[in-house]
């Protein structure tokens, strides 16, 4: 019986250590989960922001935090970015921070998006019209264009303010007329809700104070004191965000085309041409990410053929000349981008073209030289050399060339000691005639 009795009191004591092990040991899920935005708005940031909406969801965190300081991107990511937010299980909340910072065109769509609009002190929102710019140069659309882009961006700016019940007319001058603001005139138009200096801050306005959702769900948040948990991009987000920056995508394109026009020019030599095809890949890659102009690829092509053009009629650089041309333009025509932050930018394009350009034509002078250059070696190599007849050749004989005794045939008759030059090679025999000839 009391065998029996103490294997009971194991059996429990043992169940209660496995019960406090699992629930000390298993980490309590974050109240607050923060990601940050530092960079363009472009697919990268949008994935970004969806992985961490459904990393929030799945842990039932309270909130989803995003500090966010960006120039603008594009409008396509933009759009998803918004989706994902109205659409989150999880109050999401954007705060534009440091001191500096600012939500410049894309930015203020998706600060407007938010559950709850915040600013830090001496930053601004804004400047959100739409624009079409090519390289350095910006380009006035047509009537027609103009106002269809106007109408479409201030359609998507109403929709999102008018359901958050912030200042409608305010966000779509930021459209309609490029108006920016500051964190205070932010605030005193209804555009954001809170102007914080930190997100403990932040947090404490909020405690206790209701908003309502996309859906029109009241909720109460409570953040004050509460863990936040850092969500970090991943290694493959790191790494296609760098990508994501056009002069990259341009610097590793033109890297590669070289690499290939060595490997063209050295059969056989291997390193090149494998460089030249995974740089050219990767550049390919993110291109395939960002609004690319395709026919800027054709300009960059078109600059290669100047270049091999340069080396083989030798016009003195002038087929040089134009090939920088082209490929500086081609680059910086590359990216059909609304921001400069997200165009190749016109130092880079001349830093890459002009050495580019320079070296290729200079590679491309060696080869076609060396393809020109007499054969030295072999059995050609002894056609143009001179030699002594041993015999004499009528017509057959034998001669003394290059240091070594051959079997020649002559067109007419050569006494001993004739002087002969090498015209042709027949197998193992030389034809030849006088020197003087």
């Amino acid at each position: 019986m009391h065998s029996s009795l103490t294997t009971k009191n194991s059996k429990l004591r043992l169940i209660i250590s496995l019960a406090f092990v699992a629930i000390f040991s298993s980490p309590a899920p974050a109240e607050i989960l923060k990601i940050a935005i530092n960079d363009t708005i472009q697919p990268i940031s949008r994935e970004y922001v969806e992985r961490a909406v459904d990393e929030a969801r799945r842990r039932g965190d309270q909130a989803v935090l995003i500090e966010m300081n960006t120039p603008g991107g594009l409008v396509s990511s933009t759009r998803e970015i918004i989706e994902a937010i109205t659409g989150s299980a999880v109050p999401v909340i954007v705060y534009v921070t440091p001191t500096g910072g600012h939500a410049g065109s894309a930015g203020i769509f998706i600060l407007e998006s938010a559950d709850i609009a915040a600013m830090a002190p001496g930053t601004a929102a804004g400047a959100a019209h739409p624009v079409a710019l090519i390289g350095p140069v910006q380009l006035k659309p047509d009537d027609d264009m103009k106002k269809k882009m106007e109408n479409d961006t201030a359609a998507l700016m109403r929709a999102v303010t008018s359901k958050r019940g912030r200042n409608v007319e305010a966000a779509e001058s930021a459209v309609l007329e490029s108006k920016s603001f500051t964190e205070q005139e932010a605030l005193a138009q209804h555009l954001i809700d809170y102007v914080a200096s930190s997100p403990e801050d932040l947090f404490r306005q909020m405690q206790g104070k209701p908003f309502k959702r996309f859906n029109g769900e009241s909720v109460t948040l409570n953040l004050a004191g509460q863990p936040v948990f850092p969500y970090e991009m991943t290694l493959r987000e790191h790494i296609l965000d760098a990508l994501m920056d056009p002069n990259i995508a341009f610097l590793l394109l033109a890297i590669g085309a070289l690499a290939l026009y060595i490997e063209f020019n050295h059969p056989g030599a291997v390193i090149p041409g494998t460089v030249g095809v995974v740089f050219i890949l990767v550049a390919a890659f993110a291109l395939n990410l960002l609004p690319t102009r395709f026919a800027a690829l054709v300009l960059i092509l078109g600059a290669f053929a100047l270049f091999a053009a340069e080396a083989k009629f030798a016009t003195h650089g002038v087929l040089t000349i134009g090939g920088i041309a082209l490929l500086t333009l081609g680059g910086l025509l590359l990216v059909d981008s609304p921001i400069p932050e997200m165009r190749v930018h016109l130092a880079t394009a001349l830093a890459v073209s002009i050495p580019l350009g320079l070296i290729t034509a200079f590679l491309m002078t060696i080869a076609l030289r060396a393809r020109r250059n007499k054969v030295v070696t072999g059995a050609q190599g002894l056609v143009g050399e001179t030699g002594v007849a041993q015999t004499a050749l009528s017509p057959q004989g034998k001669v003394f060339v290059h240091g070594e005794l051959w079997d020649a045939v002559a067109a007419s008759p050569l006494p001993v000691g004739q002087l002969v030059v090498v015209r042709k090679v027949d197998g193992l025999t030389l034809e030849v005639a006088p020197l003087t000839q």
